[in-house]
């Protein structure tokens, strides 16, 4: 029999150490060790480290604060002296916290510095000697520096025995292995190939299941519809085995598609949803009772979110289509009943969602504003209910961004404006729930952009300012929570990029920094996870334009790339997502730039030329999509340019008129700053020099201070100077 832990002195197999800002970090690793199995081929094994056990159990992961400076407290250092490893998550966040040094300056003065183990998960090992970037360390003072006879750090270096979790590194999979391995004091090839082997069998053993209860399902389906259509008498043996076909189904949806996630076969998921969707669309609706209507409006809600996660904006459609289909007929029987008209408003909101991914605005505008009659209609009847109010909120919400990117303003405002009333109302009956104080940060970065793109520049800072702050202090309330990151860090581009139109390139590198930085470490904790992905791609793209002004090309061209790889990754993964596509076009345009600057003309027309040619194809289908006008009328100044560059002035003057009719419609709509610069370069490319001046002057008193713009009017020998009234404006709105 292997030695226990508790046999060989210890009671626990290791220790793990790490700063609760990387608690999520912590939870995962902690249930990644207690639930390994140890392959039973080396089960019994005689290492250096002992007999190898059958499972690393058990593990040590929550600690107690410092009693004082000098004093861990006697749980943690009892428990340090009992536990036969040491674990360090190691990030800036360890790096700098006094906790981790202490745990591992004391496990090193036991004299077990060769058992501590160090699971890289955030910054860069050795940053702290590079001058400027020692907040990037990721290695504490202790893990890097040897102790003398008497237990104090020395200048002598350390060489951390590390595995790393990164992105592009060895990954969370492998990374949890080598810190096996050494834990086990076996080769980490040996423990990787027997680990492929296991999880080839667990996908064998899951794929048959998977197929055989499909096969189940399809029989019960078939036999319930058919005894359905028999003799009376056969009534409740029909019932039955429709029970039993939709109790598989349920399974499906539910423990058998978590598995599958968990061993990466999507083919099967997708399998095991397009089965379920079959099944539900072949039954009936007019003979059911009420209680399985529900179910199969809940399982085919679950089927469209699963393809909308899968990057499949079609077929998720084709699910919420279903089930709202269903909702109406449950709401039909129980005209009265608000609960169910709230059930049937939520389902026309994820239709609406669905098409407004694919650009549809006209349909999405309709799902959401037939959800939101439903929806107010509910709320008079029941003010007080929370669950109303909020899917309320959404609605409007979600009706104000179709009509922002219509242009309709001022009753986008009006939608906006009620949303944030709203959430006001919620948080008020529960001021201690974050979630309310979530979305009142969201209705501020709705008005902050209408604010934006009728010119109140200053205005729109504010209000981008105030969700920030409300952001902030959600993450710092919470740091383990994924969704108040996520919230932060789109939180912190935006207001990075409108720095950026104010001049502040310094600030707007910061914010814009953070936001690139958390969204990497999202994906690098669910790297399946579209929505960072893109995350990544957009704000690397918007890192890289920064940088470009700056510049710093060499910066800039790995910023962009970055958002390249990215956005073309998601793309490719759902091509029908038109705003995934209309940011790539994006992406392109600002590397074309680039590599103008660079004084590579060919690659600068291959990227703008591939842009233009996007945007061209969007546009045909969504012309009323203002965003999409802008960036066609940036497409067309760049080869307007490129084609300068070459001396062709025929196709030089045909770009540029081009350009001027495709930002008109944006000028009519309002005054959004990126589209007045982008109509001044225009115009003053085709010499309408008198045209461009009034807008340089609306420009001036918003305080838009571009480093591309304020090179362009240097070109044309404009003077621009500074509006005082403008930069008090921006000065008090970050105050």
């Amino acid at each position: 029999m292997p030695e226990s832990a508790a046999n060989r002195g210890f009671a626990y197999r290791a220790f793990i150490s790490y700063s609760h800002r990387d608690r999520a970090w912590g939870d995962w690793l902690h249930k990644a060790l207690e639930t390994y199995r140890v392959p039973s081929r080396l089960v019994g094994k005689r290492t250096a480290a002992g007999p190898i056990p059958r499972r690393l159990v058990p593990v040590f992961r929550d600690r107690e604060e410092l009693a004082s400076a000098t004093d861990l407290g006697r749980k943690v250092n009892e428990a340090l002296a009992q536990s036969e490893n040491l674990i360090v998550i190691c990030s800036p966040a360890s790096s700098a916290s006094r906790w981790v040094n202490e745990e591992v300056l004391a496990y090193k003065r036991m004299g077990r510095a060769e058992r501590i183990f160090c699971l890289i998960v955030g910054g860069e090992p050795g940053a702290g000697d590079l001058p400027g970037r020692e907040a990037e360390e990721c290695f504490c003072p202790a893990l890097r520096h040897r102790l003398d006879t008497t237990g104090q750090p020395t200048g002598e270096r350390a060489e951390p025995i590390a595995a790393d979790a990164r992105p592009g590194k060895d990954g969370k999979t492998n990374a949890k292995l080598k810190l096996i391995a050494g834990l086990l004091d076996v080769g980490f090839d040996a423990l990787k190939q027997r680990e492929l082997q296991r999880s080839t069998r667990r996908m064998t053993a899951i794929a048959a299941l998977a197929l055989t209860v499909m096969a189940v399902t399809s029989g019960l389906a078939i036999a319930a519809l058919i005894a359905r259509h028999e003799a009376v008498t056969a009534q409740q043996a029909a019932e039955r085995r429709q029970k039993q076909a939709e109790n598989l189904v349920d399974f499906m949806l539910g423990d058998l598609s978590d598995k599958l996630n968990q061993v990466n076969r999507l083919d099967i998921l997708q399998a095991v949803d397009d089965k379920a969707m079959a099944y539900f669309t072949s039954l009936p609706s007019a003979d059911v009772t009420d209680a399985a209507l529900a179910q199969r409006i809940k399982a085919l809600e679950q089927i469209g979110s699963v393809r909308m996660q899968q990057g499949q904006t079609p077929a998720a459609l084709d699910s919420y289509g279903a089930a709202s289909v269903l909702a109406r007929e449950l709401s039909r029987r129980a005209p009265g009943d608000a609960a169910r008209a709230a059930d049937y408003a939520d389902s026309l909101k994820w239709v609406g969602q669905a098409y407004w991914y694919q650009g549809d605005l006209e349909h999405a505008l309709r799902n959401f504003q037939a959800a939101a009659g439903l929806l107010q209609t509910a709320h008079a009847a029941m003010p007080g209910d929370n669950d109303l109010t909020f899917k309320l909120a959404l609605a409007r919400n979600n009706i104000g961004h179709v009509l922002e990117t219509r242009g309709d303003f001022a009753h986008a405002h009006a939608e906006y404006a009620v949303t944030l009333k709203l959430y006001q109302a919620l948080a008020a009956r529960a001021p201690a729930n974050p979630k309310w104080q979530s979305y009142i940060g969201d209705a501020w970065d709705n008005l902050g952009k209408l604010a934006l793109e009728q010119g109140g520049l200053g205005e729109a800072l504010a209000d981008y300012r105030t969700d920030q702050r409300i952001k902030a202090a959600l993450v710092a309330r919470d740091p383990a929570n994924h969704d108040a990151q996520e919230n932060l860090l789109v939180s912190n581009a935006i207001l990075g990029r409108t720095l950026a139109l104010c001049g502040r390139i310094d600030a707007a590198l910061a914010y814009t920094r953070q936001a690139v930085d958390s969204a990497r470490r999202l994906t690098g904790f669910d790297a399946a996870n579209a929505y960072w992905r893109e995350y990544v791609g957009l704000y690397s793209q918007q890192l890289g334009g920064l940088l470009r002004q700056q510049g710093r090309l060499d910066d800039a061209a790995a910023a962009d790339a970055e958002a390249a790889r990215a956005l073309s990754e998601i793309v490719a993964r759902d091509p029908s997502n038109n705003q995934w596509q209309r940011e790539l076009a994006q992406s392109r345009l600002e590397f074309a730039r680039l590599k103008l600057r660079q004084g590579d003309s060919a690659a600068a027309e291959a990227l703008a030329r591939a842009a233009a040619d996007r945007l061209a194809a969007l546009r045909g289908k969504h012309a009323s999509d203002l965003r999409l006008a802008l960036l066609a009328a940036q497409a067309d100044t760049l080869l307007g340019d490129l084609a300068a560059s070459h001396g062709d002035d025929g196709a030089v003057r045909g770009f540029r008129l081009r350009a001027r009719d495709a930002i008109t419609p944006a000028l009519h709509a309002g005054d959004d700053p990126g589209a007045l610069a982008a109509a001044v370069a225009i115009l003053l490319k085709l010499d309408e020099t008198d045209a461009a001046k009034p807008l340089i002057a609306k420009l001036a008193a918003m305080g838009y201070r571009t480093p591309d713009f304020e090179a362009l009017l240097a070109t044309e020998h404009i003077d621009y100077a500074v509006d005082a009234a403008a930069a008090r404006r921006i000065v008090d709105a970050m105050q």
